[in-house]
């Protein structure tokens, strides 16, 4: 296991590591915060405006409204988190000392970061898609929309294999999480028919998904921050996932079309 204690030891061997860690740091640090203050602020929209769409009425000015403030709040902050993500592998060391363990870092403020900001636009961009392209689902097939889809499997796997790696059992349960929600958003993009209404479902199990990425990557992420000792506390970490599988089940029943003659409209292959 690495440890900070080996990255101090050369620093105190050499005074040109330690000018240049010096320079760096500072700044870069400084860059953190601010990037911190806006992804709270940004998060922080998406988080109370997502609770809108869900509970006002289907269709109407209000959901439509408060679904895309928290759509592109989450946006917003999953692409901050995106870029804090990279500043934790690949910046200063320092910046949280409660964390001695190198590789916990790594994992939980880097790449578990960075796939949870990846999945939380992915998930918003697939619900926005949707509903924009709910009378030609072929247009999900694009490259436009392969490509966010991709790039979330990826970051799915990179996590997954980075905590089988190092013995971080949540971060493997997450990216199984994401990988599960990709293959059914592909088993519906490229079947080969579906009923008119079907989108409804996909965009109500994409936007809680988001909901359910955003306040996962709050409390485990976030929480560490103020509360170190629970952030391994499986309560915590499933209350979101409960609440949205939850609400996914209540919305699949509800806007479950009914059975007609004719049976499913075929679009195409």
């Amino acid at each position: 296991m690495r440890s900070t204690a080996a990255i101090d030891y050369c620093v105190s061997q050499s005074f040109d590591l330690a000018h240049i860690r010096k320079n760096v740091q500072f700044p870069a640090v400084h860059l953190f915060e601010s990037l911190i203050l806006l992804h709270v602020i940004a998060g922080l929209t998406g988080l109370i405006a997502f609770w809108v769409p869900v509970a006002s009425k289907k269709g109407g000015r209000n959901h439509r409204k408060g679904g895309l403030i928290a759509c592109y709040g989450f946006i917003g902050a999953g692409a901050l988190a995106v870029a804090m993500a990279l500043i934790s592998l690949y910046g200063p060391e320092q910046r949280i000392p409660s964390i001695t363990d190198r590789e916990l870092f790594d994992g939980l403020f880097g790449w578990m970061m960075l796939y949870l900001g990846l999945l939380t636009i992915g998930f918003a961009d697939y619900g926005l898609a949707t509903i924009r392209h709910s009378r030609d689902r072929h247009a999900l097939r694009s490259s436009r929309y392969q490509l966010v889809i991709a790039v979330v499997i990826v970051s799915a796997l990179w996590c997954g294999y980075y905590g089988m790696r190092v013995g971080h059992p949540l971060m493997q349960l997450v990216a199984v999480v994401g990988l599960v929600a990709m293959t059914l958003q592909q088993v519906f993009v490229w079947r080969r028919s579906a009923a008119p209404k079907d989108y409804v479902g996909e965009h109500f199990r994409a936007l809680i998904g988001m909901g359910i990425s955003a306040y996962t990557a709050f409390l485990s992420v976030g929480l560490i921050r103020w509360i170190p000792e629970q952030v391994f506390n499986p309560l915590i970490w499933a209350g979101p996932s409960m609440i949205g599988v939850g609400l996914i089940v209540y919305f699949t029943i509800r806007t479950k079309p009914k059975p007609t003659p004719g049976g499913p409209i075929r679009d195409g292959v």
